[in-house]
Protein backbone atom coordinates (compact mmCIF):
# COMPACT_ATOMS: atom_id res chain seq x y z
CA UNK A 1 0.00 0.00 0.00
CA UNK A 2 1.14 3.54 -0.74
CA UNK A 3 -0.57 6.39 1.10
CA UNK A 4 -0.57 10.16 1.13
CA UNK A 5 0.69 12.15 4.12
CA UNK A 6 -2.61 11.73 5.96
CA UNK A 7 -2.84 7.97 5.58
CA UNK A 8 -5.36 7.86 2.72
CA UNK A 9 -4.58 4.82 0.53
CA UNK A 10 -3.57 5.94 -2.96
CA UNK A 11 -2.79 2.53 -4.43
CA UNK A 12 -2.89 -1.06 -3.19
CA UNK A 13 -1.40 -4.14 -4.82
CA UNK A 14 -2.24 -7.68 -3.75
CA UNK A 15 0.74 -10.06 -3.57
CA UNK A 16 1.53 -13.40 -2.04
CA UNK A 17 2.12 -13.63 1.67
CA UNK A 18 5.83 -14.30 1.36
CA UNK A 19 6.58 -11.59 -1.24
CA UNK A 20 8.92 -8.83 -0.10
CA UNK A 21 7.31 -5.38 -0.02
CA UNK A 22 10.34 -3.82 -1.65
CA UNK A 23 9.60 -5.58 -4.95
CA UNK A 24 6.35 -3.61 -5.27
CA UNK A 25 7.67 -0.07 -4.72
CA UNK A 26 7.86 1.05 -8.34
CA UNK A 27 4.64 -0.76 -9.26
CA UNK A 28 2.83 1.10 -6.48
CA UNK A 29 4.22 4.46 -7.60
CA UNK A 30 3.02 3.77 -11.15
CA UNK A 31 -0.39 2.60 -9.85
CA UNK A 32 -1.21 5.98 -8.26
CA UNK A 33 -4.18 7.39 -10.19
CA UNK A 34 -4.20 11.01 -11.37
CA UNK A 35 -5.32 13.30 -8.55
CA UNK A 36 -7.25 16.44 -9.39
CA UNK A 37 -6.30 19.61 -7.65
CA UNK A 38 -5.41 23.02 -8.94
CA UNK A 39 -5.98 23.96 -12.56
CA UNK A 40 -3.87 22.14 -15.07
CA UNK A 41 -2.82 18.57 -15.59
CA UNK A 42 -3.81 16.20 -12.76
CA UNK A 43 -0.87 15.03 -10.66
CA UNK A 44 -0.07 11.36 -10.89
CA UNK A 45 3.16 11.23 -8.93
CA UNK A 46 4.14 12.42 -5.47
CA UNK A 47 6.94 14.91 -4.83
CA UNK A 48 8.66 12.65 -2.29
CA UNK A 49 8.47 9.02 -1.21
CA UNK A 50 9.31 8.05 2.37
CA UNK A 51 10.39 4.51 3.19
CA UNK A 52 12.19 2.41 5.74
CA UNK A 53 15.52 0.58 5.42
CA UNK A 54 14.06 -2.23 3.32
CA UNK A 55 13.68 0.15 0.36
CA UNK A 56 17.27 1.46 0.50
CA UNK A 57 18.99 0.53 -2.75
CA UNK A 58 20.69 2.39 -5.56
CA UNK A 59 18.25 0.93 -8.05
CA UNK A 60 15.18 2.27 -6.24
CA UNK A 61 16.72 5.66 -5.54
CA UNK A 62 17.73 6.07 -9.20
CA UNK A 63 14.35 4.89 -10.50
CA UNK A 64 12.48 7.32 -8.25
CA UNK A 65 14.75 10.18 -9.29
CA UNK A 66 14.14 9.36 -12.97
CA UNK A 67 10.42 9.77 -12.27
CA UNK A 68 11.05 13.18 -10.68
CA UNK A 69 10.43 11.93 -7.15
CA UNK A 70 12.72 12.73 -4.23
CA UNK A 71 13.47 9.47 -2.36
CA UNK A 72 13.66 9.87 1.43
CA UNK A 73 14.67 6.36 2.41
CA UNK A 74 16.38 5.31 5.62
CA UNK A 75 19.92 4.08 4.99
CA UNK A 76 20.89 0.52 5.81
CA UNK A 77 23.50 0.23 8.53
CA UNK A 78 22.70 3.56 10.17
CA UNK A 79 21.51 3.90 13.72
CA UNK A 80 17.86 4.45 14.54
CA UNK A 81 16.72 7.92 15.41
CA UNK A 82 16.94 9.50 11.97
CA UNK A 83 13.46 10.92 12.49
CA UNK A 84 11.97 9.01 9.56
CA UNK A 85 9.82 6.96 11.94
CA UNK A 86 7.84 10.07 12.85
CA UNK A 87 6.67 10.18 9.23
CA UNK A 88 6.62 6.45 8.46
CA UNK A 89 4.01 5.64 11.14
CA UNK A 90 1.29 6.96 8.80
CA UNK A 91 1.52 3.82 6.65
CA UNK A 92 1.52 1.58 9.72
CA UNK A 93 -1.63 3.33 10.92
CA UNK A 94 -3.25 2.74 7.53
CA UNK A 95 -2.34 -0.94 7.76
CA UNK A 96 -4.03 -1.10 11.16
CA UNK A 97 -7.13 0.55 9.63
CA UNK A 98 -7.20 -2.25 7.05
CA UNK A 99 -6.86 -4.88 9.78
CA UNK A 100 -9.97 -3.53 11.49
CA UNK A 101 -11.86 -5.28 8.72
CA UNK A 102 -11.93 -8.85 9.99
CA UNK A 103 -12.15 -10.32 6.52
CA UNK A 104 -8.79 -8.78 5.59
CA UNK A 105 -6.89 -9.65 8.76
CA UNK A 106 -6.51 -13.26 7.63
CA UNK A 107 -7.01 -14.16 4.01
CA UNK A 108 -9.62 -16.89 3.77
CA UNK A 109 -10.56 -16.48 0.11
CA UNK A 110 -8.81 -18.75 -2.32
CA UNK A 111 -9.48 -16.48 -5.29
CA UNK A 112 -7.36 -13.34 -5.46
CA UNK A 113 -10.04 -11.31 -7.24
CA UNK A 114 -12.47 -11.71 -4.34
CA UNK A 115 -9.85 -10.72 -1.77
CA UNK A 116 -8.81 -7.77 -3.92
CA UNK A 117 -12.46 -6.65 -4.11
CA UNK A 118 -12.70 -6.68 -0.30
CA UNK A 119 -9.41 -4.77 -0.14
CA UNK A 120 -10.70 -2.11 -2.54
CA UNK A 121 -13.94 -1.81 -0.59
CA UNK A 122 -12.00 -1.39 2.67
CA UNK A 123 -9.84 1.34 1.12
CA UNK A 124 -12.97 3.14 -0.09
CA UNK A 125 -14.45 2.96 3.42
CA UNK A 126 -11.21 4.32 4.91
CA UNK A 127 -11.33 7.26 2.47
CA UNK A 128 -15.00 7.88 3.26
CA UNK A 129 -14.40 7.84 7.00
CA UNK A 130 -11.45 10.24 6.70
CA UNK A 131 -13.46 12.63 4.55
CA UNK A 132 -16.39 12.40 6.96
CA UNK A 133 -14.16 13.44 9.87
CA UNK A 134 -13.32 16.74 8.16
Amino acid sequence: MITDGGGIPLAVILTGGNTADVTQLLLLVHAIPPIRGKQGRPRSRPDTVFGDRAYDSRHHRAALRRLGIIPVLARKGTTHGTGLGTIRWVVERSNSWLHQFRRLRVRWERRADIHEAFLSLACALICYRRLQSF
